[in-house]
């Protein structure tokens, strides 16, 4: 059982990394300039695969409801140490760039098939780009979010990865929402054709968790 269970997990895997990227990011051309930046610091889940239209991507929703800039660099298939080689993908980089005002990140999903392999270097990972983003953006209001997660069954590793994420954002000061690897994990109707993404219904849910937590921090 062990070992199916380990080969449906690297399937899953390829399919994070090889579904389409959604472009663009909605219309935000009449915002002022003055507007408060948001960066988002995260996978698929955040740059909306299976979404009909990246409008109706959670970041997106989230960022028009309270007049935000949004600066999405997120990627399919990527974790703190996931396919990041591989993509040569310096996301917190790309952020520190832009110099946004708030910075969210939703990311850990994807090192739950790295596991194995990675161990201890996903929570070295971890450490290092939070303490990237917190040094080179100290203006900057960080907010981590636990990593999302989409089946009923929930791997050892997930929880140990959580545990990582909620312990490095807890060194850096951050703002951390709790609570997110459970918004849409189980719930196939709210699930993409590839029963691995959410489609517009999950993006709906959770927009509208996200909006609550991120009320609850008064933003």
């Amino acid at each position: 059982m062990r070992s199916a269970a380990v080969a449906l997990v690297v399937v899953f895997a390829l399919l994070l990394a090889a579904c389409a990227s959604p472009t663009g990011a909605g219309s935000q051309d009449a915002l002022p300039d003055d507007a408060p930046l948001v960066a988002f610091y995260g996978d698929s889940y955040t740059l909306g695969t299976g979404a009909t239209d990246p409008s109706r991507r959670w970041s997106t929703r989230i960022a028009e409801d309270r007049g935000w800039r949004e600066f999405n660099p997120s990627q399919n298939g990527l974790g703190f140490v996931t396919n990041r080689e591989a993509m040569r993908a310096d996301l917190p980089g790309q952020i520190i760039d832009a110099d946004p005002d708030i910075v969210l990140v939703t990311m850990g999903l994807n090192d739950v098939f790295s596991y194995d392999g990675a161990g201890d270097g996903i929570r070295r990972q971890i450490e290092r780009d939070f303490e990237r983003l917190s040094t080179q953006l100290p203006r900057a209001r960080i907010i981590v979010v636990e990593p999302f997660w989409y089946t009923a069954e929930r791997p050892e590793s997930l929880e140990v990865i959580i545990d990582w994420v909620r312990e490095a954002a807890a060194e850096i000061d951050a703002d951390y929402i709790e609570g997110a690897s459970s918004w849409i994990r189980g719930r196939k109707a709210e699930m993409a054709a590839d029963g691995v993404h959410p489609n517009d219904a999950g993006y709906d849910l959770i927009t509208r968790r996200m909006d609550a937590a991120l009320s609850d921090l008064g933003l």
